[in-house]
C-alpha cells in the first residue's frame, strides 16, 4: 500500500516536471550550443528521481537568485529553460553599454528581462552613445521604471527626453551626467513625472550659460521632490525655480556650481524651510547665504566645503537657529575665516551633534573642550590639516569625549603622547585612525593596540606632503581624506538601505550574512540539481 502511495507521487511529480519542461519559453540570449546542454539536461532529469529543486514555486527560486551576484545569476540562468525564465523575471535592475550599436538588441533584451524597474545607460566618452529613438523604445517596454540613469549619452536630445517622460510617468529617480539635453529636456521629465523624488544633474552641457539661459522648473514634479543635487553646471541657478517651487524638498547639494548664490538662498528659504540637508562645495556664498540658511529650522546636516567667504559669524548664525544639527562638514581650506568661535557657538548651541568634520581649520583646546562638554552624543570627530591639534587638545578629547566611537587624525602636530592619553580615555572608542602625523610612530600605535585590545587603530606614516588636502563632498566628501563614517551597525537600517540594493534584496538576507556566501548558494544549487539527477 504505502509503496503505491509513494509510487502514485512519484509519476504525479513526473508529470508536473513534464509540463513545466513542456511550456514554451524564451531562450533569446542563449546561445545555440548553450541552448543544446540545457535541454540535455532536462532530458537526463526524466529517469524517474526526484528532483527537489523543481518543486520550489517560482517565488521561492526568485529570491534566492536576488541573493546571488550577477555573475552567479548568470550561470544559474543557463541551468535550464524555466531558471532562465525566471531569472529575467525576478531582475529588476540592469545596467547597459549604452553605445549607439545597443539599439538593435533592445526588443530582446527587454523581451527577457521584462520587469525591470531600474535602468542605468552609461556610454563611453570617446564612443557615440545611443540616441533618442533607443530611449524611445526602451521607455516603451519599461513603462514601469522608477529609476534611470544617464551617463554621457551625448546623443540624446530635448525631443528624445520628452518621449521618454511621456512614458515613463511613474519615474522616482533621475541622474543623469555629462548628457547634451538641454533645460527642454529637463522641463520635459519635470512636467511629465508627477512621482519624481530626487534629482541628479552633473554637468549638463545643453543648458545656456548667462541671461539666456531658459529657467527650469518647477513642473508637476515639484510637489514630490525631495532630493535636487547639482553638479559643475556653468549656470546652475537656472535651477531656481524649480527648488523654490519644492515645498517638499528635504536635501539641496549644490557643487561647484557658478554664480551668486547669496541673492537665491533667501528666495529659496521662504519657499522651502523643512530642509534637513544642505550641502554646498565651492559655490558662491558667504554669511548673507548662511544667515538665510539658518531660517532652516529643522536642518540636520551641514556640510561647508572650499567656502572661503563663510566665517565664524554665518555658522554662528546657523548654529544659533538650527539647534537640530546632528552632522557638521566643514573644510575651511586653510582661510582661517572659521575657528573657535564658529566652533563655541556650535557647542553653545547644538547639543544634538553626533559628527564633526574639520579640515583646514584650526581649533584650539577651547573651543574643543566645550564641544567634548555641551554635544554629549558627539560619536564621530575627524581633524584634518589642522595646525593647532596637538597632544593638548588629543588628551581633552580622551577625557571629556565619553561617546566617541570614532577619530581620525589626518596630518595634526599629534605624537605618540596623544596616543597615550587615548589609552584611557573614551571609553566607547572602538576605532581610531592615525595618517601623516609625523609625530605618531607605529611603535606608539602597536602600544594603543596592546593596550585597548578591542580597539582598531589604522596608522599611516606616509608622510608625502606634496599630497593636498581635498574633501570633495562630491567625490564622497571627508572620504578623499581617509576619513569614514558608515552607519553603526543597528543604528538606521530602512528603506533607503533597501533601496539602494542591487537587486532589490530584503534587509534580512543582508542581516543574516547571506551576501557573503553567493557563490556558495550558487554551487550548493548547482549540486542538487546534480545530485538530483544521478
Amino acid at each position: 500500500m504505502g509503496q503505491s502511495v509513494s509510487a502514485a507521487k512519484l509519476r504525479n511529480r513526473r508529470d508536473w516536471n513534464h509540463r513545466q519542461r513542456s511550456k514554451p519559453r524564451s531562450t533569446a540570449l542563449i546561445c545555440p550550443m548553450q541552448a543544446e546542454e540545457t535541454e540535455e539536461l532536462e532530458r537526463s532529469n526524466t529517469d524517474g528521481s526526484s528532483d527537489f529543486i523543481s518543486d520550489l514555486p517560482d517565488e521561492c527560486l526568485a529570491c534566492i537568485f536576488q541573493s546571488l551576484s550577477p555573475a552567479d545569476r548568470k550561470r544559474c540562468s543557463l541551468v535550464c529553460r524555466r531558471w532562465l525564465l525566471i531569472e529575467g523575471q525576478s531582475r529588476h535592475r540592469i545596467s547597459l553599454n549604452a553605445q549607439s550599436d545597443l539599439q538593435p538588441l533592445i526588443p530582446s533584451i527587454f523581451s527577457r528581462f521584462d520587469a525591470v524597474t531600474k535602468l542605468a545607460l552609461k556610454c563611453d566618452r570617446r564612443s557615440v552613445s545611443i540616441g533618442d529613438d533607443a530611449l524611445v523604445l526602451i521607455s516603451e517596454r519599461c513603462r514601469n521604471l522608477t529609476r534611470l540613469k544617464l551617463r554621457a549619452c551625448r546623443d540624446l536630445t530635448d525631443a528624445g527626453m520628452l518621449a521618454f517622460a511621456k512614458n515613463c510617468k511613474g519615474l522616482k529617480k533621475l541622474s543623469c551626467g555629462s548628457c547634451a539635453f538641454g533645460a527642454k529636456g529637463m522641463n520635459a521629465v519635470l512636467d511629465n513625472c508627477p512621482a519624481l523624488e530626487e534629482l541628479s544633474v552633473k554637468r549638463l552641457r545643453g543648458i545656456t550659460d548667462g541671461a539666456a539661459a531658459e529657467p527650469i522648473g518647477p513642473g508637476v514634479a515639484a510637489a514630490a521632490l525631495k532630493t535636487i543635487c547639482l553638479k559643475e553646471l556653468y549656470n546652475g541657478q537656472c535651477f531656481g525655480p524649480l527648488i523654490i517651487g519644492a515645498k517638499n524638498l528635504k536635501s539641496l547639494k549644490l557643487f561647484r556650481c557658478s554664480g551668486d548664490w547669496d541673492k537665491l538662498f533667501p528666495l529659496i528659504v521662504e519657499r522651502v524651510a523643512g530642509m534637513v540637508e544642505i550641502h554646498m562645495e565651492r559655490i558662491q556664498v558667504s554669511d548673507v547665504g548662511l544667515a538665510a540658511i539658518s531660517n532652516c529650522s529643522n536642518l540636520e546636516i551641514l556640510h561647508l566645503v572650499k567656502t572661503p567667504e563663510c566665517t565664524n559669524a554665518g555658522l554662528g548664525a546657523v548654529a544659533e537657529k538650527c539647534n537640530l544639527l546632528r552632522k557638521l562638514h566643514i573644510d575651511g581650506w586653510k582661510a582661517n575665516r572659521i575657528g573657535d568661535q564658529g566652533l563655541i557657538a556650535v557647542a553653545k548651541s547644538c547639543p544634538n551633534l553626533q559628527e564633526l568634520v574639520l579640515i583646514g581649520v584650526n581649533p584650539t583646546k577651547l573651543s574643543l573642550e566645550m564641544l567634548a562638554s555641551n554635544c554629549p552624543n558627539l560619536e564621530r570627530l575627524a581633524l584634518c590639516g589642522s595646525d593647532t591639534v596637538g597632544d593638548a587638545e588629543i588628551s581633552c578629547i580622551a577625557v571629556k569625549c565619553i561617546a566617541l566611537k570614532k577619530l581620525c587624525i589626518k596630518n595634526c602636530p599629534v605624537s605618540d603622547h596623544g596616543m597615550e592619553a587615548l589609552a584611557s580615555g573614551c571609553p566607547n572608542l572602538v576605532k581610531v585612525k592615525v595618517k601623516k602625523c609625523r609625530g605618531v610612530t607605529s611603535e606608539g600605535a602597536d602600544w594603543l593596540r596592546a593596550t585597548r585590545g578591542s580597539l582598531v587603530v589604522n596608522l599611516d606614516i606616509n608622510l608625502d606632503m606634496g599630497e593636498h588636502l581635498d574633501a570633495s563632498a562630491s567625490d564622497g566628501g571627508a572620504q578623499d581624506n581617509g576619513i569614514e563614517f558608515p552607519p553603526m551597525v543597528g543604528s538606521q537600517i530602512g528603506a533607503s538601505s533597501i533601496a539602494s540594493s542591487s537587486t532589490g534584496r530584503s534587509t534580512s538576507f543582508k542581516l543574516l550574512g547571506l551576501m557573503s556566501g553567493r557563490s556558495f548558494v550558487a554551487c550548493t544549487l548547482r549540486r542538487l540539481a546534480s545530485s538530483s539527477r544521478s
